[in-house]
C-alpha cells in the first residue's frame, strides 16, 4: 500500500477493513483503541485501522489541488463532506469522482453504523492526474450509483462465468474468443467535465473484473493509440494471463493493444484494471498537491494558507451523517440525490 501506478495514475490503495461492532457514536469500543498510534494509524491491528481518525475511523478535512480521487466503495459506507459545503454517504457499489482542480478541502470518514454487527469496509481510492489546462478548474463532484454502473457477465465454452463492472470506459464490443456474451455492452457512465477521461483519445477505463474458479476470459484489446494498461490481482490464488502465471498480490503491466486470455486458477479471482492513454506532462508532487512545476506547488501552499480553499463549514473535521445508513449526496448548490432504495 498504495500500489504502483503509470501515467495518468498516480496512486491507488485497497482498503479492506474488518471493522468490529460500533459503539453507537460510529466508531469502535475505547478498549479497542489500545496500543494503537491515534491520528496515524495504519497498523491492521485485528484486521482493521483507524487511519486519521481519532474516535471514527478514516480520513478527516485534508486539502487537495490539481488532482482527481476516485473512490469505489464495495461494501460498507463513507461519509464525505467538504469545504463547498457539499457532503454525502455512499458504498455498497457506489463511486464518488471527486475533481479537487483548483483546491477543495474533504472529509471521507468511515462510519461503524452497526452495533449489533461488525462492520466490514473494502473500497479502492484512485488519484487521477488532470492535464495542465485542468487543474485550476472548479471543483465537483459526481456520485455513480452503483444500481447505475453496467455490469456485463461473460460465460465461457465450460459454464464459467466472468463478471465485469466498468466504473468507466467503455467495454469494447463482446470478443468472440473464450468468454463470450450475447448481449451488447451499456454505456458506460459520464465521467466529471474536466476529467482527462472526459476526452475520447484519453482511452481512459477503469473496471473490477471477478472470475469464477476455473473461467477463462479474454480481455479486449483497448482501442487507443498509446494507451497503457495495469491489471492488479488483489483477491484469488493464482491465475495465467496468455498463458504466463500470476499469483496473487501481484500487479502486471499489459499490451493495451492486443487481446489477453485469461484463465483462473481453483478459486475465485478479483482484478482492478486501469487503463489510459499518459497525459505525458510533467508531475510536481507534495502531499495532496499535484502540480506540473515547483513554482506550481509553492503556490498552491501559500494560497491554501490564505484561503484554506474555502475554509471548512461542518461542526468539526471528522463529521458524520447521522445513525441512518441510507445513501445520498447533498451538492454544494443544494441539489440532493437519492439512489433508488435496495437492501
Amino acid at each position: 500500500m498504495p500500489w504502483e501506478t503509470i501515467d495518468p495514475f498516480l496512486f491507488c490503495v485497497h482498503h479492506d477493513d474488518a471493522y468490529p461492532k460500533g459503539n453507537g457514536a460510529h466508531g469502535p469500543d475505547a478498549a479497542l483503541l489500545a496500543g494503537r498510534n491515534i491520528g496515524s494509524d495504519f497498523s491492521r491491528k485485528d484486521g482493521w485501522s483507524m487511519y486519521h481518525g481519532q474516535q471514527v475511523p478514516g480520513f478527516p478535512a485534508h486539502p487537495h489541488r490539481g488532482f482527481e480521487t476516485v473512490t469505489i466503495v464495495r461494501q460498507g459506507r463513507i461519509d464525505h463532506a467538504d469545504s463547498l459545503g457539499a457532503g454525502a454517504r455512499f458504498g455498497g457499489g457506489d463511486v464518488q469522482w471527486l475533481t479537487a482542480g483548483k483546491g477543495i478541502v474533504h472529509a471521507e470518514m468511515f462510519p461503524l453504523l452497526h452495533t449489533d454487527r461488525p462492520n466490514p469496509l473494502e473500497l479502492f481510492q484512485i488519484w487521477l492526474n488532470l492535464p495542465s489546462d485542468s487543474k485550476m478548474v472548479e471543483p465537483h463532484f459526481t456520485m455513480f450509483w452503483s444500481e447505475d454502473i453496467p455490469r456485463h457477465t461473460f460465460t465461457d465454452d465450460a459454464g464459467r462465468s466472468t463478471e465485469v463492472v466498468v466504473i468507466a470506459g467503455a467495454l469494447p464490443a463482446p470478443v468472440h474468443a473464450a468468454g463470450s456474451s450475447t448481449r451488447p455492452p451499456a454505456r458506460p457512465l459520464t465521467p466529471p467535465p474536466d476529467s482527462w477521461a472526459s476526452r475520447l483519445h484519453s482511452d481512459l477505463a477503469m473496471w473490477t473484473l471477478r472470475l469464477e474458479p476455473g473461467a477463462q476470459w479474454t480481455l479486449p484489446a483497448a482501442v487507443g493509440e498509446g494507451t497503457r494498461r495495469k491489471l492488479y490481482f488483489f483477491a484469488g490464488n493464482r491465475l495465467a494471463l496468455a498463458g504466463e502465471p500470476l499469483t496473487v498480490g501481484h500487479s502486471v503491466e499489459v499490451r493495451a493493444g492486443a487481446d489477453v486470455v485469461l484463465t483462473n486458477g481453483d478459486a475465485p479471482a478479483e482484478l482492478l484494471m486501469l487503463q489510459g492513454r499518459p497525459i505525458g506532462e510533467p508531475v510536481a508532487q507534495y502531499g495532496p498537491f499535484v502540480m506540473n512545476t515547483e513554482q506550481e506547488l509553492r503556490q498552491a501552499f501559500e494560497d491554501y494558507r490564505r484561503t484554506e480553499f474555502g475554509g471548512w463549514p461542518w461542526p468539526d473535521p471528522a463529521p458524520v451523517h447521522g445513525n441512518v445508513g441510507d445513501r445520498f449526496a447533498r451538492h454544494a448548490d443544494g441539489r440532493t440525490e437519492r439512489p433508488a432504495s435496495r437492501d
